[in-house]
């Protein structure tokens, strides 16, 4: 067992939330159970030491007061967590690529939650962490005007870095290949060199959804494993250098996660990435070893960038999510991610 205790380990709440509470699907797991399982998660006295969350309902209402926000704040102090990164809800009421009106409610969210965020941060709950974002664009929609399209996400994503800016935040761009101009490693490369607030407006690497920038989904043209790929070690390796090598400079949030190489759609949303659980024997990643391809550079050091890293994992039936076991599984992966690219601090 190594004695790095950076980065923290944090477990995200959202995976309660996405996919559940419509009449088709699954109920919501309450935020309460979410933070029962991480705070009761051990592997050999080691813990998780924080969450993330996603602010919406009926976990984390958006339009929080003072109040609410302290009750939130003393209910996570409560389990011996801190707060980390907080997901906007830019979807609901506009998107970063549309008209003025649409363009104002994407906005709005991201103001509503930076408050939040640094509020969080004055109570002393919240250490480290960054607000996430993505262009709430369909990639159809983006595809009919690729360059003017980039050119408004980056507008949008340059007003909301300011208000970010001004509150001591900063907000990172998920890279899933869903979201229109964030949906290849090129095309979010391209996003953020055009947003121009490196520092600000970063890159929010998750490892499941990163790798099918590799395999070219919904952007064949920027596919940078051979077309006859059958997950040869060489040809994973040398995808995986060129996608990080591009990306880990922007990059300020880190998913760990797995993904067994497919992808999905459900009702409206476009295709995505299916994340797996940790153990999931049609996991493609070596959970352990390829958090490095981010967490060190491109000579192999020990980046010590990430003050925190989360576990990300969406989509899982509730039976797998309300067996404690689960999250020790969890945490073990997340463990052996510090041991192997961490450090002491």
């Amino acid at each position: 067992m190594s004695d790095n205790n950076f980065p923290k380990l944090h477990n995200a709440m959202w995976p309660g939330l996405v996919g559940k509470g419509a009449p088709d699907s699954e109920p919501v797991i309450e935020l309460d159970a979410m933070l029962d399982y991480t705070a009761k998660a051990d592997v050999d006295g080691v813990k998780f030491d924080g969450v993330d969350l996603f602010l919406y309902s009926p976990h984390v209402d958006i339009d929080s007061d003072d109040d609410a926000i302290k009750a939130l704040a003393d209910k996570v102090a409560a389990k011996n967590l801190k707060i980390g990164s907080l997901v906007a809800p830019v979807w609901f009421d506009g998107t970063a690529m549309g008209d003025e009106a649409s363009r104002e409610g994407w906005l709005n969210a991201v103001r509503k939650s930076i408050k939040i965020a640094s509020r969080l941060r004055e109570l002393g709950i919240r250490e480290h962490g960054v607000v996430r974002i993505d262009s709430a664009a369909p990639v159809g929609d983006w595809a009919k005007d690729p360059k003017a399209n980039t050119t408004r996400i980056a507008q949008t994503f340059r007003e909301a870095g300011k208000i970010a800016e001004d509150a001591g935040e900063r907000l990172a761009a998920e890279g899933e290949i869903c979201w229109g101009g964030m949906h290849s490693w090129q095309h979010m490369l391209d996003l953020l060199e055009e947003t121009g607030m490196p520092g600000v407006v970063g890159f929010q690497a998750d490892m499941s959804h990163t790798l099918l920038y590799t395999l070219g989904e919904n952007a064949p043209e920027h596919r940078i494993v051979p077309a006859e790929f059958d997950w040869e070690p060489g040809a994973f390796r040398a995808a995986m250098k060129q996608l990080t090598d591009a990306l880990r400079p922007w990059t300020i949030d880190f998913h760990v996660a797995q993904n067994d190489g497919s992808v999905f759609g459900s009702g409206a949303h476009e295709k995505t990435g299916r994340h797996c659980v940790a153990t999931d024997p049609k996991g493609k990643l070596n959970i352990a070893r390829d958090s490095g391809y981010w967490l060190r550079d491109s000579n192999g050091a020990v980046t010590q960038s990430m003050p925190h890293i989360c576990w990300d994992g969406c989509m899982f039936p509730n039976s797998v999510m309300n067996q404690q076991q689960t999250w020790n599984d969890i945490l073990t992966a997340m463990i052996e991610v510090r041991n192997n690219h961490g450090w002491k601090a």
